[in-house]
């Protein structure tokens, strides 16, 4: 870690984790997490005021953390990172908000990034710098999407995407039917370990010659796990939820692997990027593992806790937007609940930013700045 590679905060509010993370280049200082998924549990998913209303109790605190966790003054910042989309546009405000605040009081660069390429990003914290081109799975509660990565902080191609339910929210939705609560990701995961993944055979969604090759469904899949279950319970019969759960799991994850080991063969890439909550699922991991080491591609996995939502990956992106000398965004940086994966970030126009970062000092900007950081 070199003293002058770029020291960047990172803000994360896209869904039910207020997210807060600090890095120096590719190194990992802080990594601060408020979550809000015990309440949204009572209700069987996020629930976006609920999330909001979190996020906005959550902020300070937990940007106050990372900076005593990371041992750094928010002087001492390089730039600002928060996620301004894609996500649930109130979350996505509060984080946006937030972040030009501090940009402002402290007089730093302020960078908009997209949540997906943070997703990317993030293994640069675990494996070092990303290859390029990169070959992305990402997986989570809101996407399953292939993407091909030449340059992370300018240049991101969607190759395939789900075409209904993502991967988590499968996931979430089988929970549901079997009881299991909310989420379903992780309990599923360890009720699979324990049950027979031949069990059932359950529907493999878009799998055929005709099917597009990179793109993913998995409602068709609930739909027959649901039934599967309704069945059995019309007929009185106990519903094997350990072997569920693990056929369920395997339809899920046999389909991911297979798609993203195919897409690496076809680009002629060499390695495989997990990302997204659902890359924490044991299944998956080995399942990747298994099918790269026999495709002679090499897998890279960030551990579960950098797969989920967070604010290290926010930063992780900004930082590598600092040092390929991205333009900033500008302060009147919007949420963009659909901002596309092809934008990895929202630039300013460059006036814009000359404007908006070489002002003289206001009175209001001095008092923000004293009352903040006196």
């Amino acid at each position: 870690m070199a003293a002058d590679e770029p020291l960047v905060l990172g803000i994360e509010t896209s869904c039910d984790e207020t997210g807060v993370g600090i890095v120096r280049g590719t190194t990992l200082l802080a990594d601060a997490v408020a979550s809000s998924v015990d309440t949204h549990a009572r209700f069987g998913g996020v629930v976006p005021e609920i999330a909001s209303r979190a996020h906005l109790e959550a902020m300070v605190p937990t940007i106050e953390r990372a900076l005593k966790e990371a041992g750094v003054s928010a002087r001492d910042l390089d730039g600002i990172a928060v996620t301004s989309g894609p996500g649930l546009a109130g979350a996505l405000l509060v984080g946006v908000s937030a972040a030009k605040a501090y940009a402002y009081a402290l007089g730093k660069p302020l960078y908009g990034v997209n949540h997906l390429a943070s997703h990317i990003c993030v293994d640069q914290l675990e494996h070092g710098p990303l290859p390029e081109p990169t070959m992305a799975l990402l997986v989570s509660g809101g996407h399953s999407s292939l993407l091909l990565a030449p340059d992370i902080t300018s240049d991101v191609r969607p190759l395939g995407a789900t075409i209904d339910d993502a991967a988590g929210e499968a996931f979430d939705k089988i929970a549901r039917v079997l009881d299991l609560g909310f989420p379903g990701g992780p309990v599923i995961d360890r009720l699979a370990k324990e049950g027979d993944p031949a069990a059932i055979a359950f529907p493999r969604g878009l799998t055929g010659p005709r099917d597009a090759p990179y793109d993913f469904s998995f409602s068709g899949l609930k739909t027959s796990v649901a039934r599967w279950i309704e069945a059995k319970r019309a007929a009185g019969e106990e519903v094997p939820v350990r072997d569920v759960a693990a056929s369920f799991q395997e339809a899920v994850v046999d389909v991911l692997t297979r798609k993203a080991v195919r897409a690496c063969k076809d680009e002629g890439v060499d390695h495989l990027m997990i990302g997204g909550g659902v890359a924490a699922n044991s299944r998956l991991r080995a399942l990747a593992q298994e099918r790269c080491e026999r495709a002679g591609v090499r897998l890279r996995v960030p551990r579960p806790k950098l797969c989920t939502d967070n604010g290290a990956m926010v930063a992780a992106l900004g930082a590598e937007m600092v040092a390929r000398n991205r333009l900033p965004s500008d302060l009147e940086l919007s949420a963009d609940s659909s901002l596309p994966v092809t934008e990895p970030h929202v630039p300013g126009a460059a006036h814009n930013h000359a404007h908006a970062h070489s002002h003289s000092h206001d009175h209001v900007h001095e008092i923000s700045k004293d009352n903040l950081y006196s």
